[in-house]
C-alpha cells in the first residue's frame, strides 16, 4: 500500500483492472442501466474524467466488463470426451449469467467481439471439432446452439406461473373459469400444454435450468447423429 506525506494510507492506484472490478460490482448491484462514469467514479472516488485514462468509452467499459466475467468461466477438464466438454463450458457461461444477470443484455448490446469472447467461442469450435466433426459441421452446430454458448436463449414461454405461462391466468372466480374455457377451447393445444404442466409441477414455475439443459442435450445429441452419418451441407 503506498503511503502518503503524511504518514497515512493512500488510494489504492487506479488501473483498468480496478475499474473493471468496480464496473462489475455496480452492475450487479444496479443492473447494466445503472452502470455509467459518473456512478462509477464514485464509487471508486475519482473525478469521471480519470477513467478514461483507463477505459476509452462507455462501450470500451462494457466490454472489458464482459471479458472480466467470461475470463472467469470454468474450463472443462481435458479429460471429457467432446460432447460433455462442450456441455461443461455451455453451463459454466449459464452459472456466470445466473451470477450476473446484466450480462444477458451487455452481451446483446455489445459492439465488439473482444478476445476473451473470441476466445470462448474458439474453444468451443475446437471442442466440437476435437470429436472429429467437420468445420462444416462445426459452423452449423455453432449457428445452433447460437445464444446458448452464452447460457441464455430466448424463450416461447415466461411468467411466474404454468398457467400464466401459457397466457392463461389462474382462475379464481367463475368469470375467470369461464374465459379460460373459453381460451381452452379456442387454444386446445396449449391449454393440455398448460394442464400437464400443472399436473407435473403443481409449483406452477417452469424449471429454467431443466429446460434449458434440456435443449442442449437435444442439440449435442443431434450434432453426433449428423456426424456419425457423414452429414455435409447442401
Amino acid at each position: 500500500m503506498v503511503t502518503s506525506r503524511e504518514g497515512g494510507a493512500a488510494r489504492e492506484p487506479l488501473d483498468r483492472d480496478r475499474v473493471l472490478a468496480e464496473a462489475v460490482a455496480l452492475a450487479d448491484d444496479e443492473g447494466i442501466d445503472g452502470v455509467s462514469m459518473r456512478r462509477l467514479s464514485g464509487r471508486l472516488g475519482v473525478v469521471p474524467m480519470a477513467l478514461y485514462k483507463h477505459v476509452a468509452d462507455k462501450d470500451d467499459l462494457l466490454a472489458g466488463m464482459i471479458d472480466r466475467v467470461i475470463a472467469g468461466y470454468a474450463s472443462a477438464p481435458g479429460e471429457m470426451d467432446w460432447s460433455r466438454a462442450v456441455r461443461a463450458r455451455i453451463l459454466a457461461a449459464r452459472a456466470a449469467l445466473l451470477e450476473h444477470p446484466w450480462l444477458r443484455p451487455a452481451i446483446e448490446g455489445a459492439v465488439h467481439r473482444t478476445p476473451a469472447v473470441l476466445g470462448h467461442m474458439d474453444a468451443l469450435a475446437g471442442e466440437l471439432a476435437r470429436g472429429g466433426l467437420s468445420y462444416d459441421l462445426v459452423h452449423h452446430a455453432m449457428h445452433a446452439l447460437g445464444h446458448r454458448i452464452w447460457g441464455f436463449t430466448p424463450e416461447a414461454f415466461s411468467g411466474a406461473s404454468s398457467a400464466s405461462m401459457e397466457g392463461m391466468p389462474a382462475p379464481s372466480t367463475p368469470e375467470e373459469r369461464a374465459l379460460l374455457e373459453g381460451m381452452a377451447a379456442r387454444f386446445p393445444h396449449i391449454a393440455a400444454i398448460a394442464a400437464d404442466a400443472a399436473m407435473r409441477n403443481p409449483g406452477g414455475a417452469c424449471d429454467e435450468q431443466e429446460e434449458f439443459e434440456f435443449t442442449l442435450d437435444l442439440l449435442l445429441d443431434s450434432f453426433a447423429r449428423l456426424h456419425a452419418s457423414g452429414w455435409r451441407s447442401r
